[in-house]
């Protein structure tokens, strides 16, 4: 069974990469997911707060009472001991690449151009395979239009990729008036590939205590519907790869996107649930699914069931909205 695929012009064993998560910011846990088979990784993000932070820390320590005497160079830290959040991570991305026989993927999150072309230059320097992009951006200025947000991205996008060499894969909100024209927009602007889809992660109220809850809810398969749909609705119109994530759980969700047009599947909810060794089983499982149904590789299974080969094309769109509601039949009797 060939499950081998091609994403961003890297040659992958199988379409199954851990997405950025805690699991992919330590290098045991990073080997540990390459021996269960992974193909390759996204490390977690490099938020645009800790460059920030680290740039006005380190300001604050050289300056810090430097009106006052003379002695004040004694506070001047020993450069060997002051070590950015930055400079971590890119030590990282090093120790990743020399360990790991697989490609690293380092991740940039924030929402301005601001540290980031530096950071992704830096990160290409450390060896990263490619970047990926994910602006978390929620727009609450009601007089911010949706051009303004789809142009937050594009020019972002369009600064890294000029700076740097590596691929540069733009993670998407589903969230855009658009995702079709959206999606277009990001292409030209130069993206090597679209991840689909953002969880952005919902604050919830605790009645109880009356404040903000803030805690991670962890995906389900339900939720890789919405990715399923507009990849299959894209699938051989951008020209550029595709990675799925959000939802992915068993074998069954990463075959189905890879039938809809995904090039890669990317999972983060199921391997914090399961730990990497899942990574194993999901790959078995498609390999068990595929013999099945007669396919022998990916990439002869990719797209088959895409928008424009999909037997009833209709089902992607409007169209099929009526057949599904009235085909429900509720199991039981309501009281």
């Amino acid at each position: 069974m060939d499950l081998s695929t091609t994403y961003m012009g890297l040659k992958l064993a199988n379409p199954l990469v851990p997405s950025s998560s805690p699991l992919t910011m330590n290098l045991d846990s990073l080997r540990r997911l390459e021996d269960a088979g992974a193909a390759a990784v996204v490390l977690g993000s490099l938020f645009e707060e800790q460059i920030e932070h680290d740039a006005d820390e380190m300001e604050h320590y050289l300056h810090y009472g430097a009106d006052r005497f003379a002695e004040s160079l004694s506070y001047f830290p020993e450069v060997p001991e002051f070590k950015l959040g930055g400079e971590a991570y890119l030590d990282l991305i090093s120790k990743a690449r020399e360990a790991l026989g697989i490609p690293v993927i380092a991740s940039l999150n924030g929402i301005s151009a601001k540290g980031w072309v530096s950071y992704a230059q830096k990160m290409e320097q450390a060896g990263a395979n490619a970047i990926e992009l994910n602006v978390y951006f929620i727009p609450t200025n009601p007089a911010v239009t949706a051009r303004d947000v789809e142009q937050v991205h594009c020019t972002i996008l369009s600064a890294v990729k000029a700076s740097v060499k590596v691929p540069v894969a733009m993670k998407l909100s589903p969230f855009f008036s658009n995702t079709a024209a959206m999606a277009k927009s990001v292409k030209d602007a130069g993206a090597d590939a679209l991840v689909m889809f953002n969880r952005f992660y919902q604050p919830d109220i605790d009645p109880e205590s009356i404040d903000v809850d803030l805690k991670v809810h962890l995906s389900s398969s339900d939720e890789c519907l919405l990715r399923l749909r507009w990849i299959a609705i894209l699938f051989g119109r951008l020209g550029i790869s595709m990675a799925a994530t959000g939802g992915i759980h068993t074998s069954g969700d990463a075959v189905k996107l890879i039938m809809a047009g995904a090039d890669v599947t990317m999972m983060c909810s199921a391997l914090l649930r399961c730990g990497p060794g899942h990574i194993q089983t999901v790959r078995e499982g498609m390999e068990s699914l595929m013999a099945r149904h007669g396919y022998e590789s990916v990439s002869e299974m990719k797209g088959v069931m895409s928008q424009r080969n999909c037997p009833e094309p209709s089902a992607y769109e409007r169209g099929n909205y009526i057949k599904v509601l009235t085909s429900y039949g509720p199991t039981s009797t309501f009281e």
